[in-house]
């Protein structure tokens, strides 16, 4: 579960990030030869009747991408290392992973829409399974789909009344939601949604957004369709239906999104520092039974962004280059006491292709 990272993954794509906060130029192109009009109608009808509708989106890109990120960290997997003991000793289990991304971003008349799908693939690391097998030989592969829209009150009452001079350009409500599924023993299949209010800072140049939000997330534990085995020391519950305590209801809780694109113009070259910070305060509990409280959650992806289109050909917003960090403190809210392997350092490179 990549909680908003997945999104907010592709804050790297300064161009779209950019023109979602921008207007967008006007498109340039060659008129047509006019044709005669039809019969019995008269020209300036006529010419009406043959111009295209106008667009609904005053902006929208399609994006594809790819990236390697790694080495990612899954919560509770490890691996046996020799340390003199009968059992060995349990280490954190680095597991690499390839990223196909769709992205989608456009700008209304009242607000903004973003939606983002990753698929993720793991190594074999992270394997494949079910409740009957728990590694089917194959790395594991999740797919994770993101919304997140925006509408804009000022616009909407054509007002500056959400907004503060010099510091905050638009003040809109935001609202999303969050949708995964992987093909492990564990089973994940995230369903989360999120409402608050958004913040668009007044900055000389790119964008930076806040998004202070309520979080509710409903998920299931695949581990707790089975009563707890002897080496897990977990007491056993007497009469307790095991079978059917997959399903997860977490608390409310607030979540806050940061994402940035800085254009880095002193630099002579069209470079771009974009990212996201996302933290989700505890939301209840989790484990086996319910056993350990979930912790403040912190996810950042910083992303160094060359527009290579630009560069070589004079053409912007079409092909980019990226490489970035990935710093995920309690993972998925895991408390690191209880739970393994929940703090992720991953190094990221990519590239990106715009569709338009």
């Amino acid at each position: 579960m990549l909680i908003a990272a997945s999104l907010l993954a592709q804050a790297h794509l300064a161009g779209t990030a950019r023109a979602l906060d921008e207007p967008a130029p006007p498109t340039q192109t060659v008129p047509a030869p006019p044709k005669p009009p039809e019969a019995g109608v008269p020209l300036a009808a006529a010419t009406v009747m043959a111009a295209p509708p106008p667009s609904f989106f005053s902006f929208s890109d399609t994006v594809v991408s790819y990236r390697f990120q790694g080495p990612a960290a899954e919560p509770g997997l490890t691996v046996t290392r020799p340390d003199g003991t009968v059992k060995g000793r349990q280490e954190a289990r680095e597991v690499p992973k390839n990223v196909f991304n769709l992205f989608h971003a456009n700008s209304w008349a009242y607000g903004t829409n973003l939606i983002s799908l990753d698929i993720l693939r793991s190594g074999s690391q992270d394997p494949a399974g079910d409740q009957r097998v728990f590694d089917k030989g194959v790395g594991a592969t999740e797919v994770y789909l993101i919304y997140r829209g925006v509408l804009s009150p000022n616009k909407i009452f054509d007002t500056t009344v959400f907004a503060i001079p010099g510091l905050v350009k638009d003040i809109g409500l935001s609202f999303g939601a969050d949708i995964n599924t992987k093909d492990t023993t564990f089973d994940s299949e995230k369903r989360a949604g999120t409402f608050g209010l958004s913040f668009a800072f007044d900055v000389p140049a790119g964008f930076v957004n806040l998004k202070v939000q309520g979080y509710k997330e409903f998920s299931r534990n695949g581990f707790a369709g089975t009563a707890p085995s002897e080496e897990s020391r977990l007491p056993v519950i007497p009469g307790f239906d095991y079978a059917h305590f997959r399903s997860v209801e977490y608390k409310m809780t607030p979540e806050f999104e940061l994402t940035y694109t800085i254009p880095l113009a002193f630099t002579g070259l069209p470079l771009a520092l974009a990212g996201f910070n996302t933290l989700i305060l505890p939301k209840g509990r989790y484990g086996l039974i319910n056993e350990n409280q979930t912790r403040a959650e912190f996810v950042s992806q910083t992303n160094l962004v060359l527009d290579i289109g630009q560069l070589v050909d004079n053409a912007p917003n079409r092909f980019e280059a990226f490489v970035g960090f990935q710093y995920w403190h309690n993972k998925f809210g895991g408390d690191p006491r209880h739970t393994p392997n929940t703090e992720e350092k991953a190094l990221i490179a990519g590239v990106a292709f715009h569709l338009k």
